[in-house]
């Protein structure tokens, strides 16, 4: 199975092709267009399922499956956490519970992890489930802790592995969180404004099925949007 969660910077209809030759199973994509506004071109593979939210129909979350799985939003889902969807994503062989997420900015301040640092404890119960998988554009780093503020993305990741959730490409790469050699943005598409900011967190079980992570390299994707794709395939 192969996961790739893609900000696409908008006008997805225009740009899936280019991710489809990846060939996930199931597409991430925040910053995405409603399907009213989804024309796919007559060349570009058609996706098996849909699931898309948000307030601007040029510009929400949409959840895409190229392969058996559907995609259903649980029914607790809070819409104070509108942009951290808790979805099952299931076929005949294996059940997914999967957290597809574009952080927001707070109106009261600049974090962004405490949209995700609250969602994860209102699921709580959710992410003890056996496969559970939060991917998407977190919006953070360790880079930007405030050690007054408890819910920053030292303390995020701290609390998912609490829950045997683990980050899918700092595992499979050895790597510290704030120190990622592999970064998947770079602001306003500039090359010397690089950050790590779109992860994919796992429970246990799966990690222990991983294939390969893999980033996709500024040369490549920079033309398409400023996020580069973070790949990660499983052995399910």
């Amino acid at each position: 199975m192969k996961i790739i969660t893609w900000n696409c910077n908008m006008a997805f209809r225009k740009k899936a092709e280019f991710i489809l030759a990846e060939q996930p199973d199931i597409l991430i994509v925040p910053e995405c267009e409603n399907q009213e506004r989804l024309l796919f071109g007559p060349d570009t593979k058609q996706p098996t399922d849909i699931f898309w939210y948000g307030d601007n129909p040029h510009k929400g979350i949409g959840v895409f499956s190229y392969s058996d799985f559907k995609i259903k939003l649980f029914d607790i889902h809070n819409t104070d956490f509108k942009y951290v969807l808790p979805l099952s994503v299931y076929n005949d062989k294996i059940d997914l519970t999967v957290f597809a997420i574009w952080s927001q900015k707070p109106e009261k301040h600049d974090c962004y992890t405490e949209q995700v640092w609250n969602a994860v404890h209102f699921y709580s119960n959710l992410l003890d489930n056996k496969n559970v998988i939060l991917a998407g554009d977190f919006n953070s780093n360790s880079i930007w802790d405030k050690p007054n503020r408890i819910y920053n993305h030292t303390n995020l990741v701290d609390y998912l592995k609490t829950k045997n959730i683990l980050s899918t490409y700092h595992h499979f790469h050895n790597q510290t969180q704030g120190k990622e050699k592999d970064k998947t943005l770079f602001m306003h598409r500039k090359i010397d404004r690089p950050y790590h900011i779109d992860f994919c967190f796992v429970s246990l079980n799966l990690i222990e099925k991983l294939d390969n992570v893999e980033v996709g390299a500024y040369e490549k994707w920079t033309k398409h949007s400023d996020h580069k794709p973070l790949t990660v395939t499983l052995d399910i």
